[in-house]
């Protein structure tokens, strides 16, 4: 296989999700692999991550179809381990959810990073790869990333002070985003704004000045909104991220 070097190296790699230490059950399904020239992930994918999609977990990511949940899904971390003893590692591979894709009855297509980390030696990789696709068990793990807090960035559509887009990166433990609202200070209420698809949230005429945020967090500890007070600032610019004072656990 022309790239094996690049699946060789990622056997030494650390993951950036946690590590689960609760005993829920694993689940069992399939998963593939998708081609990519450098092992990384698709800056296109159906999270509308972009450049974060392909290069977080250095790489290690999964497009999914049943648990994409109409983008609730995005950025959602999972503990995957194949079942082809004696090519398995018993730890597997820990990914992060960043785009959509359907296989033949999988539940994860990996980059080959991802997928490499299955296997259990040099040799059990190739076979692997050669495989194509392998039976599986996942569960769901809480993120952990060096970047404690949670960002903000503006995407790339976006055109002040027109049309507003964000994505939220860096969502740490078990938890998914499913509403976010906009203080508008002419009204005095939140206003909400529209899941294009994906991550992605946009609005049209967005407040002018600094934006107050709200998002609805679903997690292991219940259903809660969190505040963000100025997460947007004035002078906001497409393609731009802005770090909150926000660590989600």
């Amino acid at each position: 296989m022309g790239s094996f070097h690049c699946f060789l190296a990622i056997l030494g790699l650390v993951l950036l999700p946690a590590l689960c230490t609760s005993q829920d059950t694993f689940t069992r399904s399939r998963a593939t692999y998708y081609g990519s020239p450098d092992c990384y992930g698709n800056p296109t994918g159906a999270c509308g991550y972009g450049e974060f999609g392909r290069t977080v977990n250095d790489g290690q990511v999964s497009a999914v179809a049943r648990l994409y949940r109409n983008g609730t899904g995005c950025g959602g971390c999972y503990k995957v381990r194949c079942i082809y003893p004696p090519h398995c590692s018993n730890e597997g591979v820990n990914v992060v959810v960043t785009d959509y894709g359907e296989g033949d009855r999988t539940d994860f297509i990996f980059t080959p990073k991802a997928y490499g980390k299955l296997a259990n030696s040099p040799a059990s990789t190739e076979i692997l790869f050669a495989y194509g696709v392998v039976d599986i068990e996942f569960r769901r793990i809480p993120c952990q990333y060096p970047t404690p807090n949670l960002v903000f960035k503006v995407h790339e559509h976006s055109k002040a002070p027109l049309y507003l887009a964000i994505v939220m990166q860096y969502v740490a433990g078990q938890n998914d985003i499913t509403a976010v609202e906009l203080w508008q200070e002419d009204c005095k209420e939140w206003r909400g704004m529209r899941r294009v698809f994906g991550a992605v949230w946009d609005t049209q005429s967005p407040p002018s000045g600094s934006i107050d945020m709200r998002f609805q967090v679903s997690g292991s500890a219940g259903v809660k909104w969190v505040q963000a007070p100025k997460a947007i600032p004035s002078d906001w610019k497409a393609g731009a991220a802005y770090t909150s004072d926000i660590q989600l656990t």
